[in-house]
C-alpha cells in the first residue's frame, strides 16, 4: 500500500501539538490509523514519532499483512513456539525496548490509549493489551511520562482521508453487491437465519481482506432492532411482513453500517405510512449534512419529521454516528444525536439511520453511510432507496 501521506501529516501535526514525542497504539483499529496495517489477532503494536517515523511490532504469522503498510520499520516477534510457552508481554518487549532505543524515547512524553473503546472484531478471537501496557511501557521507557492520547485518536478517527473514503466507498459498493443479491432470495416462507446468509454470502466476494455480518429481524421480531446489536432467528417471513436485515461489512479495516426494511408482499397503508415517514426522514437529514452543521442538527431534521408524522416516540435511537474505523459505535465521532456538540467537517463519515419500532408490530429502519464533502455531502449508499425497490413479490 503506498504511504497515506495525508494521514501521516495528521498524526505528525497532533503530535506536535500536543507535544508528544510518540504514540503508542494496540487497538487493530489504531494500528491501522497509524500504518495502514490491520492486525487480525490483536497482538502489534504501533508507534507514531514526532517526527513521522511510524514503527510497527507485528507477529511473525501476520508479516505478509503488515508489510502492506506503509510503516518505516517493521519488526516482528514469534507468537509462539514449540520451545516456550512465553507471554506475549515478554516476546514483545525485545523488539519494542529496540525501537525505543533507536528512537532515544527514554525520558520522553508517550501518549498511548487509556480509556475504554469499541473495537471491531478482526478475527474469532482477538487480543486485548488493556492496562498490561502501561506496565510495559514504564518497564522499557525509562523515565517517560504517560499520558493519554485517546481523546485525540477518537478524533483523529472522525476525519477520513481520501484514501481512507476510498476504502468505506469499496466497502460500501460491495455491501451494494450483497442487498441486491440477497433482495432477489428473498421470499415468504424462509427462515429469518436463512435471510441473513443470503446476505451475507456476497460479503467477502472481493479482493483483499473483505467479509462481515448480516441479520435478519422480521415481522414483530423487527420491533426489537432498537437494541444496541441486531439477531436472526428461527421465525418465518410471512406475507405482510417488515423485513429488516442490517449489515455491517468490512474491506481491510474500513466498515459500513447500513440498513434496508424490505416489505413481503404489496406494504398495506399502515406499512405505506411508516415508509413514508422514514424515507422523508432520511431525506431530511441529509439535506442538513454540510461542513459547519452541528451534528445535532441533523438528528433534529429526521426527529422533526418523525414527530410530525407520529412516531416520535417509535424513533428510539439517535441518528447515526461516526463509521468507517468503527462499525457499531454509538459514541463514534460524529456522534449525531440530539445532545452532540460534534461539528461536521470534509471527510466525517456517518451513518444516517432514522426508524420506528412499533413493539408487537414490527420496525422500519433505513440506515445509510454518507461523508462530507467541502460542499455539502455524498451518500455512499444509494441503492433500494424507495419503497419500490424495497417491496418483494409484486
Amino acid at each position: 500500500m503506498s504511504r497515506d501521506e495525508e494521514r501521516v501529516k495528521r498524526v505528525q501535526h497532533v503530535l506536535e501539538e500536543q507535544h508528544w514525542d510518540a504514540l503508542v497504539c494496540t487497538l487493530p483499529q489504531n494500528v491501522l490509523l497509524l500504518s495502514g496495517y490491520w492486525p487480525v489477532v490483536g497482538t502489534s503494536i504501533a508507534i507514531a514519532m514526532r517526527s513521522g517515523h511510524i514503527a510497527v511490532i507485528a507477529p511473525e504469522d501476520e508479516y505478509d499483512l503488515a508489510v502492506q503498510g506503509w510503516a518505516d520499520e517493521l519488526r516482528t516477534f514469534a507468537g509462539g513456539s514449540l520451545h516456550n510457552l512465553d507471554t506475549l508481554d515478554r516476546n514483545v518487549r525485545v523488539p519494542l525496548a529496540q525501537i525505543v532505543e533507536k528512537h532515544g524515547l527514554h525520558g520522553r512524553v508517550v501518549a498511548y490509549e487509556n480509556s475504554a473503546d469499541v473495537q471491531p472484531a478482526s478475527y474469532a478471537a482477538m487480543n486485548v493489551y488493556g492496562s498490561s501496557i502501561v506496565q510495559l511501557l514504564q518497564d522499557e521507557i525509562h523515565g517517560a511520562r504517560l499520558v493519554s492520547g485517546s481523546g485525540a485518536l477518537a478524533r483523529l478517527r472522525a476525519t477520513l482521508t481520501a484514501h481512507e473514503a476510498s476504502c468505506v466507498r469499496a466497502a460500501c459498493l460491495q455491501a451494494e453487491c450483497a442487498f441486491r443479491a440477497g433482495a432477489r432470495a428473498l421470499r415468504a416462507g424462509l427462515r429469518e437465519t436463512e435471510v441473513a446468509a443470503a446476505f451475507q454470502e456476497r460479503l467477502s466476494d472481493t479482493e483483499g481482506r473483505a467479509g462481515g455480518f448480516a441479520y435478519c429481524m422480521s415481522g414483530p421480531n423487527a420491533a426489537e432492532a432498537c437494541a444496541a446489536y441486531q439477531r436472526s432467528r428461527s421465525r418465518q417471513l410471512m406475507p405482510g411482513d417488515f423485513a429488516l436485515v442490517h449489515c455491517n461489512s468490512y474491506i481491510d479495516g474500513f466498515w459500513t453500517d447500513i440498513t434496508r426494511t424490505f416489505s413481503i408482499g404489496e406494504p398495506d397503508a399502515r406499512k405505506c405510512g411508516m415508509y413514508a415517514a422514514v424515507l422523508e426522514a432520511s431525506r431530511a437529514a441529509i439535506d442538513a449534512v454540510r461542513p459547519g452543521v452541528k451534528a445535532a442538527e441533523v438528528d433534529r431534521a429526521a426527529r422533526e419529521v418523525l414527530q410530525r408524522r407520529g412516531f416520535g416516540k417509535e424513533f428510539k435511537h439517535a441518528t447515526g454516528h461516526g463509521v468507517g474505523f468503527a462499525a457499531i459505535n454509538h459514541l463514534a465521532q460524529p456522534c449525531i444525536h440530539p445532545v452532540s456538540d460534534d461539528v461536521l467537517e470534509p471527510g466525517m463519515t456517518f451513518n444516517i439511520e432514522p426508524a420506528i419500532y412499533c413493539d408487537g408490530y414490527g420496525g422500519l429502519r433505513h440506515c445509510d453511510v454518507v461523508t462530507v464533502t467541502s460542499g455539502g455531502v455524498e451518500v455512499l449508499t444509494p441503492f433500494q432507496a424507495g419503497v419500490s425497490e424495497l417491496t418483494i413479490g409484486k
